[in-house]
């Protein structure tokens, strides 16, 4: 087993270089600079898995602040992947998730085989009764 020891989580969104950095190496879609800029200082919360002084990974929730809420980016790089720390993004995240109203809709769009990490922190599949929909803009 590999020493994670070194690694920490911080509890914040990770930097716009990092942010964009972490979504191309770990394979997620590309965003702007302008895009980036607008929507992190948005975020509802976040966190950065570092290694030192670099960040590694993270992860996002954006929302409303009451009603409705979604688990976005979750990123690790692929040299740091395969050690549990999507786990340690999800638990920092559901931490936070268990502060939010009673009431709140939490929800995400999970890439298969992540649906099964998502389970684990009580996200169930939808469909039939929804299924998920998405509109790019070009």
């Amino acid at each position: 087993m590999t020493d994670n020891s070194a690694y920490r989580i911080e509890l914040r969104v990770p930097a716009i270089d990092d942010y964009m950095r972490l979504r191309l190496e770990s394979g997620l879609t590309p965003f702007s600079r302008e895009a980036a800029e607008k929507g992190l200082p948005n975020s509802i919360f976040g966190v950065s898995l570092m290694l030192g002084d670099e960040t590694v990974g993270m992860g996002r929730i954006i929302g409303d602040g009451g009603c409705f809420f979604q688990v976005t980016d979750i990123a690790i790089l692929p040299g740091h992947q395969g050690r549990g720390f999507a786990k340690w993004i999800m638990q920092a995240l559901s931490d936070f998730i268990a502060t939010l109203p009673k009431t709140a809709y939490v929800s995400l769009i999970a890439d298969v085989p992540a649906n099964r990490l998502y389970s684990q922190f009580g996200f169930d599949e939808t469909a039939p009764r929804s299924v998920g929909m998405a509109r790019r803009v070009f």
